[in-house]
């Protein structure tokens, strides 16, 4: 099984970021890239990527109905191309998972205003993967079976499916760093692209322990109606705070407050929030700050990152 260095990934990722974050400025066109006249939302799909482009559009025309501006919404190819694309103000709305807010803060001039609230709750937890009748029991046992295992993530980006995990298994087995622990601890890993296919090469028997946001079997249930009996969770991670709804600090003061209360407003629109569902398993839309996200931050320097906390 190919190794990938997860971190040295997510270190390329920032090099990117600042390298288009000199350029970021001049990508503007003066008033017009502030108070554009199409607003576009950009979307990374966490799971099939024509369903979420489909599902997304009704909510960029309700959004641009009740803001008085045309709304795209945009399938972006990753959370790198997001993030830039928010920091170059080629994309106005963005929706992005906790860590990728973190690093687009770090590099961008960029604000979150929303978070998700699922199951009555702000923050949610990653969750680690087994077959049913695999050994494993607890992330104790990972310390006898991992040197045979194949771990499947979904990107070396991704909040829930390698950030919080890695950081969790290199403190619990005192791990140097996760060059070790993708070549040390475990036998292998799988890049799946997605927590769902995650899941999948853990069913088809391509890895044997994937790390998801919980409960990403919910989601699965149509296409696998065993999945809860044919995997299991053998641990989870400390909670993590809810992805957000974050837009560039220099879109006009006036037309950010409009979005933000329109997503709001979503609240008391049943048909939006079943929307908001379907895209990314919103239950609700609440305000969020940029200090909710410091737990990231820690989390992300405790991995050997350097980003500053507020």
């Amino acid at each position: 099984m190919k190794k990938v260095l997860g971190f040295g990934f997510i270190l390329a990722l920032i090099l990117v970021l600042a390298a288009c974050g000199d350029s970021g400025e001049s990508s503007g066109d003066g008033d017009e890239s502030l108070n554009p006249d199409k607003l576009v939302m950009g979307f990374v799909p966490s799971q099939d990527s024509g369903e979420i482009a489909e599902t997304a559009q009704p909510l960029a025309d309700k959004l641009g109905e009740v803001i008085g501006k045309e709304v795209e919404a945009k399938t972006m190819t990753s959370y790198s191309a997001l993030v830039e694309a928010l920091g170059n103000n080629e994309a106005h709305i963005g929706f992005l998972p906790a860590f990728g807010y973190v690093l687009a803060s770090n590099e961008y001039d960029v604000d979150v205003l929303l978070k998700s609230e699922r199951n009555g709750s702000a923050t949610y937890v990653a969750q680690y993967l087994v077959r049913s009748d695999s050994p494993v029991e607890s992330l104790d046992d990972l310390e006898e079976h991992a040197s045979e295992m194949t771990w499947a993530y979904g990107d070396a980006s991704s909040t829930s499916g390698y950030l919080f995990p890695a950081s969790q298994l290199m403190n619990k087995f005192n791990i140097e760093d996760t060059t070790a622990l993708q070549e040390d601890f475990f036998g292998g890993v799988l890049p799946s692209g997605g927590h769902d296919n995650s899941a999948v090469a853990v069913l088809d028997g391509d890895a044997d322990i994937a790390t998801t946001f919980d409960d990403v079997r919910d989601t699965m249930l149509e296409d696998y109606p065993n999945i809860k009996d044919d995997l299991k969770v053998i641990g989870t991670t400390e909670e993590i705070p809810n992805d957000t709804v974050t837009v560039p600090s220099a879109l006009d003061d006036e037309l950010t407050q409009d979005i933000k209360e329109a997503f709001l407003s979503f609240n008391e629109d049943e048909e939006m929030i079943k929307i908001m569902n379907e895209v990314y398993n919103w239950d609700a839309i609440i305000e969020a700050e940029d200090s909710e996200y410091d737990i990231v931050r820690e989390t992300y320097n405790n991995l050997g990152g350097d980003v500053p906390l507020d």
